[in-house]
């Protein structure tokens, strides 16, 4: 019994304490910012008489704020318009998804790429979801997106902001630290 009172050396139940952890990050809570569904033209927009499949454009832009010294959010938002033709827009879904993590012991250097890569992609499901839900409550066949690489366009991200440095340099101008939209047609 005495091997069970505290203070007998052992490690307690849990694992190590909190310095020796290493890095820890959890989901705090996730949540719906913003959702708008528009059907600009309805009732003819429901009525596709010509059986033409709708083009539909999509864009995706990830954004990450610190909330206070351990807890970061994250935005998702995704936009998605379709087309019948060149000129009728069948409908607009516009998603803007937060994600609040909780990090601690994250190093600097891996901070920017957790929170525009990693944490994306946990949160892609949910907002995929969403769209689809949202499309077919709207009338319309539901929207499944297509997994995106988010490393993908985290690396290009970088090379845009890299580009837009070094062309502020020549040009004597500042540039920008927010993301720019992401086009994935």
């Amino acid at each position: 019994m005495a091997e069970n009172e505290k203070g007998n050396g052992q490690t307690p139940v849990g694992g190590p304490t909190d310095e020796a952890a290493g890095p820890q990050v959890g989901v705090i809570g996730q949540y719906v910012k913003d959702l708008s569904f528009e059907n600009p033209n309805a009732p003819a927009s429901m009525q596709n008489k010509s059986g033409e499949q709708p083009g539909i454009e999509v864009n995706v832009n990830v954004g990450a704020r610190k909330v206070n010294d351990e807890v970061y959010e994250v935005e998702l938002k995704i936009s998605a318009t379709a087309k019948m033709g060149e000129d009728e827009t069948a409908f607009v879904v516009e998603l803007l998804y937060g994600t609040l993590f909780g990090m601690r012991g994250v190093p600097e250097n891996a901070m920017q790429a957790f929170l525009l890569v990693q944490a994306p992609i946990l949160m892609f499901p949910f907002a995929r979801r969403i769209i689809a839900d949202a499309t077919r409550d709207g009338g319309f066949p539901p929207l499944l997106l297509e997994p995106i690489n988010f490393e993908a366009l985290f690396q290009q991200q970088i090379a845009q902001q890299q580009a837009a440095a070094a062309s502020a340099e020549d040009t004597g101008a500042e540039a920008s630290d927010d993301p720019s939209p992401i086009n994935l047609n």
